[in-house]
């Protein structure tokens, strides 16, 4: 039996030493990785976002301009040629449907059918008219003759008769009056319904002619060179099958390549970070080996809801400094936009930042825990800049103690802190006035987006 025991009493010893050995030295290990040394340097303080490549200069392929007047308001790209298609002047783009541009045709076809059936049913009907006018007067004159014949054959008779006989002639040439009048009124009323009709006749072969022209332009030819790019809008790509609006005809585009700018949207937290002047640095997702260089040109002034985006965002366009020709509209960019650097601070992790009415650290002094109350400056992702209350190699706990609430606090003396205050205020009123200057140097630059802000469009700035 005591055989038996003694191997278990050294194996349980064992397993004791080794537990103690490792496991205690990686708890010592987990508490030693809580406090974190200050140390002073170089604080950046960067505004990450996601945007998309474009053209700073492109030229727009567009459909037909007169849809809207021709009453045709959408059609649909039948056939379109493969993006990134290399283009000369007057090459083949796409190809719209015509079908609405038929219909509409037909339906004009058959009015200028009609109208001209209507035309020549005047014409006769005139002509009939007209005839039978004439034929009137031609009988009157010869009536008008037998009176006058009448009055000269009986100048003899009685005064009765001379008289009945005036009285008939007189009759005679008022007739004869009235049928002149009438037809003249005639011709000008018969001339008047006609020139209506040719006016209508007209008008729908202007349209008929129109709609020829339309039809000629649902072939889109490319209006310069260049390689092509699909146009976009709220439903994406403007692909074969793709519906092309009258109040957004643009097809496709043929960027100029050689000047890009990135288009990102930066959340509302802080877009008051961001300025005209500032740098950043540029990686393209699909090549993420490689890096560029950008400046701020556009900061928008007015918030906007994005697709894609939870909060209201804030456009900013940032001009890439380098050419590359394996940049391409809409491909993804990461944006590091260095918003401002401070030099030789003191900063700590944001996790050892604590507030209660004051703002306050824990820092650990041999085998002693306090509460150091802080002035603390800008931060950044992962840090803040202490401004006074440490001083360089203390060692700041990121955790709250066990027995924190018990710690006792050390204050800043009240004119010291009102002195560094002040000093605060006034090197963030230099650097806001530095960063006025560096945007005041930016160039306006007047930028277009096709509709569809936030499904992923493309920026154009003519």
């Amino acid at each position: 039996m005591q055989k038996i025991a003694l191997p278990l009493i050294v194996g349980l010893a064992l397993l004791a030493s080794i537990y103690f050995l490792f496991f205690n030295s990686s708890e010592q290990e987990q508490v030693q990785e809580l406090a974190y040394q200050v140390e002073k340097g170089s604080f950046p303080i960067n505004v990450m976002a996601t945007g998309e490549l474009d053209s700073k200069k492109s030229v727009k392929i567009r459909g037909p301009q007169g849809m809207r007047s021709a009453r045709i308001f959408e059609t649909t790209i039948t056939d379109l040629v493969t993006e990134g298609t290399l283009l000369k002047e007057g090459d083949y783009v796409a190809t719209l449907d015509r079908t609405e541009l038929a219909n509409r045709m037909s339906t004009i076809q058959v009015e200028i059918d009609k109208i001209e059936t209507q035309l020549e049913q005047a014409k006769i009907d005139t002509a009939i008219d007209m005839r039978n006018l004439r034929d009137q007067i031609i009988n009157t004159q010869y009536t008008l003759k037998e009176k006058r014949l009448n009055v000269d054959l009986n100048k003899f008779e009685a005064k009765a008769i001379i008289r009945q006989t005036q009285l008939d002639l007189e009759r005679s040439e008022r007739d004869f009056k009235q049928l002149e009048e009438q037809y003249v009124l005639k011709q000008k009323q018969s001339v008047a319904k006609i020139n209506e009709i040719l006016s209508g006749l007209r008008k729908n072969q202007m349209d008929m002619q129109r709609l020829e022209e339309l039809s000629d332009n649902f072939t889109i030819m490319a209006p310069s060179d260049g390689m092509l790019i699909y146009a976009r809008d709220w439903n994406g790509k403007k692909e074969p099958g793709s519906r092309l609006s009258a109040w957004d005809p643009v097809v496709a585009e043929l960027p100029d390549l050689t000047d890009m700018i990135s288009k990102l949207y930066v959340n509302e937290v802080d877009i008051s970070k961001v300025n005209k002047g500032q740098e950043v640095d540029i990686k393209i997702d699909a090549f993420p080996d490689l890096e560029y260089t950008g400046t701020v040109i556009k900061v928008a002034n007015i918030g906007e809801q994005v697709r894609g985006y939870d909060t209201k965002v804030f456009e900013v366009i940032v001009q890439v400094n380098e050419a590359d020709s394996i940049m391409r509209p809409a491909m993804t960019t990461s944006n590091d936009i260095l918003t401002n650097t401070f030099e030789d601070v003191m900063s700590v992790p944001l996790e050892a930042i604590q507030s209660d009415s004051l703002t306050f650290v824990y820092i650990k002094s041999g085998n002693k825990t306090v509460k150091q109350e802080v002035i603390t400056g800008p931060s950044n992702n992962d840090a803040i800049i202490v401004e006074h209350g440490l001083e360089e190699g203390m060692q700041v706990l990121l955790s709250i103690p066990s027995n924190g609430k018990d710690l006792p606090l050390i204050p800043i003396d009240p004119s010291i802190k009102k002195e560094i205050e002040n000093k605060i205020a006034e090197e963030l009123a230099m650097r806001r006035e530095a960063a006025q200057k560096r945007a005041a140097a930016i160039k306006d630059v007047d930028i277009s987006t096709n509709s569809g802000g936030g499904g992923g469009g493309i920026i154009i700035i003519e």
